[in-house]
């Protein structure tokens, strides 16, 4: 099959803008404003591995290990005025607000961290990329009124939305809350990703090739019945548990597509696999989280630091790079 991933990776010839990433992880965001021709000027992130992750497929990054709460540009001066600050911060939960006392919520002070850099830095754009409740539902509603209000004391206007990876040829019904923000009324200039045209790609079609990779002889007929998208990927928390592909209600839709959620392979399954769609889950074929990476829009060649667990965990906290990406494009054509 034609690997849409691997296709995306042409980047664009215009002038690059600059930008400042911030909870990086495994560069999802940055990978994909990368292909929109825009250039980091620096990623920040907490975690050694994911900085591992950003160093070893991209060693003329500028990865910086530390926390976001300590950061302070004046040090790095050069950050200053970039085109975009970018933000793939931690999914928000749902008790969590803006009006909890300070330290309450790492989340919370995540997105306070995030919008008072924006102080300093001055930016052209904001980009915050988030689960889709902290856009739409009204729970949030007060952590949403705390970004406009302190936003708009420094002359931005901003537009919360909600985006599904799906569209844009991820197979996944992944569906993300983003934030945009443009100074003055360029925001009304600002034009949502429209969806691809094209049919969603199904979880059969992105892995078909890769579960034949070692001879497995039922890989086409595998694809054939995993003919829909892939549920949500959850990268679960990194303080306790193992690699597994989400709660029991997600488990079960995988089971539906001929997978094993409950936890992760090594390799693709070799030519001596049987596979039978009617089988327990605990004998059905496991994703490797190669094939997770696939799912979430990485390209073939994106390689991830560390053990099996921790690079699951970068991969289902991700964001999706063709998302990135067409949200680049889209800030680019404002900001060009």
């Amino acid at each position: 099959m034609t690997d849409d991933n691997d296709q995306a990776l042409t980047f664009h010839p215009e002038r690059r803008l600059k930008f400042l990433d911030v909870c990086s992880g495994a560069g999802g965001l940055a990978l994909g404003l990368e292909q929109a021709g825009f250039e980091p000027v620096m990623l920040i992130d907490n975690r050694g591995v994911a900085c591992d992750t950003l160093r070893q497929n991209r060693p003329e990054w500028d990865v910086r290990q530390l926390d976001l709460l300590e950061f302070d540009p004046v040090h790095d001066q050069h950050v200053y005025d970039v085109d975009l600050l970018s933000a793939g911060l931690p999914r928000v939960r749902a008790a969590a607000s803006v009006n909890r006392p300070s330290g309450s919520d790492v989340e919370i002070a995540l997105i306070r961290a995030t919008i008072m850099l924006m102080h300093a830095v001055q930016p052209k754009a904001l980009l915050i990329e988030n689960m889709a409740e902290l856009a739409d539902d009204d729970k949030y509603r007060l952590t949403r009124e705390f970004v406009t209000t302190e936003l708009a004391h420094l002359g931005y206007r901003g537009r919360w939305f909600v985006m599904n990876a799906a569209d844009h040829r991820v197979p996944q019904d992944r569906r993300q809350g983003i934030f945009v923000a443009l100074k003055d009324d360029r925001i009304d200039a600002f034009e949502e990703p429209a969806r691809v045209l094209e049919p969603p790609v199904t979880v059969g079609e992105a892995l078909r090739d890769s579960m034949a990779a070692r001879g497995w002889p039922q890989a086409a007929e595998w694809a054939a019945h995993a003919d829909r998208l892939a549920p949500t990927l959850v990268g679960g928390s990194w303080n306790r548990g193992g690699g597994d592909l989400g709660p029991s209600g997600t488990k079960a839709a995988w089971q539906r597509l001929g997978v094993n959620g409950g936890s992760l392979a090594d390799e693709a399954p070799g030519p001596d696999y049987r596979w039978r769609p009617d089988l327990d889950r605990s004998e059905l074929v496991r994703l490797t989280v190669d094939q997770a990476a696939r799912l979430q829009g990485f390209p073939s060649d994106w390689r991830l630091a560390g053990g099996k667990t921790a690079r699951y965990r970068q991969v289902g906290n991700a964001s999706p790079p063709p998302v990135a990406r067409a949200l680049g494009d889209a800030l680019r054509n404002v900001l060009s």
